[in-house]
């Protein structure tokens, strides 16, 4: 993907004239710049802010998602505010994340969607306290697992587990493996097929293998 086939970019640049393309001998187009936003939410105050950030969108979006980093240490890193360890930021779980960059196959209005709403409760708890004002998923793999069970409709984590884990293998070999919602039924003659099928539209089975390493019911 070059800078030109990025679908969205122009209107990116557009609407947010601080950030630019720059060289980059990667796999994708990499962004940097400060990131002017005004947001507001419904009964909520109106915010501007601005952030140094730095994003490098692969050639596979939307298939494959952003990485988002914030290069100023405007934001804290102690912990409450969902940046990871390697200094990019946590906008979301990583299928949430998928499946809007999915439905809108754009990188501008992903944007608008995923980093902005991040970036106003960013700026909000940092000037008046208090929790995300859209509510925060725990960290680490809990805040993942519990984004997964509300996706999939299972509240079990070991379930949620094994059900990204099928989602890891072939549909033909997933199919004849117990389903995960705990009917004792293959998952190829229960209906929740349907749901994981709808996910294998949005990810390679590479990518939900991955998203399952590690992971133990």
């Amino acid at each position: 993907m070059g800078v030109r086939t990025l679908s969205g970019l122009d209107d990116f640049l557009n609407e947010y004239p601080g950030m630019s393309t720059v060289p980059h001998s990667g796999l994708g187009v990499l962004l940097r710049g400060k990131f002017r936003f005004k947001a507001k939410i419904p009964e909520g105050l109106e915010i501007k802010d601005d952030y140094r950030l730095e994003i490098l969108v692969p050639r596979s979006f939307p298939q494959a998602l952003p990485v988002i980093k914030e290069i100023d240490g405007k934001i804290p890193r102690d912990g409450k505010y969902h940046v990871n360890r390697d200094g990019s930021l946590c906008t979301g779980s990583p299928l949430r994340l998928l499946m809007i960059s999915h439905e809108v196959a754009d990188f501008n209005t992903f944007i608008n969607k995923s980093l902005v709403p991040y970036l106003y409760a960013v700026s909000n708890k940092l000037r008046n306290g208090g929790d995300f004002v859209f509510g925060e998923l725990a960290h680490g793999e809990r805040g993942i697992v519990e984004d997964y069970s509300e996706i999939l409709g299972l509240k079990n984590r070991s379930k949620v587990i094994k059900a990204i884990q099928l989602l890891g293998f072939k549909k033909r070999i997933a199919n004849k493996k117990p389903c995960p919602c705990g009917c004792d039924r293959r998952l190829g003659v229960c209906s929740f097929h349907y749901k994981l099928n709808r996910l294998r539209k949005i990810a390679p089975v590479s990518w939900f293998k991955e998203q399952a390493l590690g992971a133990k019911p």
